[in-house]
């Protein structure tokens, strides 16, 4: 068996200019993958600009570095979090609470169980559950009678017996 210098030779050329081009192409795309991913995780362009230099002067080493100091998360990961911590933070501040007591309430409940403050009424005619606010039904239209003083004139104020008057629910005791 004879070898010829020239096809081995002309093997090791294919061999390096194979192994150059592919450098090249590792180089290249590791710098398109740094300028991709910063763009996905900052918004900052000094930043953006940093990690394409690191990765395009020290190339591998440049790359693992950027690995390793770059944010942990991407923009849209951090969005999705903010919007959940936003979610969580109005879920508790649309918790109602007691105007005598401060303590969390339910929707539903007409008095607090802990210090008996009146929180709703009750429709007396369908028994739908109404704010103390509300001078008429919204399900059935009947006026919701006993919770407001409307049309009275201060001369019948002075007329009655203000200490007998209950001025919650308009009745004398």
């Amino acid at each position: 068996m004879i070898f010829d210098p020239s096809l081995i030779n002309s093997f090791l050329q294919f061999l390096t200019g194979f192994s150059i081009v592919f450098l090249v192409v590792l180089w290249i795309s590791l710098i398109l993958w740094t300028f991709r991913d910063i763009r996905r995780r900052s918004r900052d362009p000094l930043l953006r600009i940093l990690a394409v230099i690191l990765s395009t002067i020290l190339f591998i080493p440049g790359a693992l570095v950027y690995v390793l100091l770059r944010p942990g998360q991407t923009l849209e990961e951090e969005y999705q979090r903010n919007l959940e911590e936003e979610t969580l933070l109005q879920t508790l501040e649309e918790t109602p609470l007691c105007p005598g007591c401060s303590r969390k309430i339910k929707n539903d409940w007409l008095v607090c169980p802990t210090c008996r403050t009146r929180l709703k009424k009750k429709c007396i005619s369908c028994s739908k559950i109404l704010d103390l606010n509300w001078e008429i039904c919204p399900y059935c239209e009947t006026a919701a009678t006993g919770y407001h003083r409307t049309n009275i004139s201060i001369d019948d104020l002075v007329s009655q017996n203000i200490d007998k008057v209950d001025y919650k629910t308009n009745t004398e005791e």
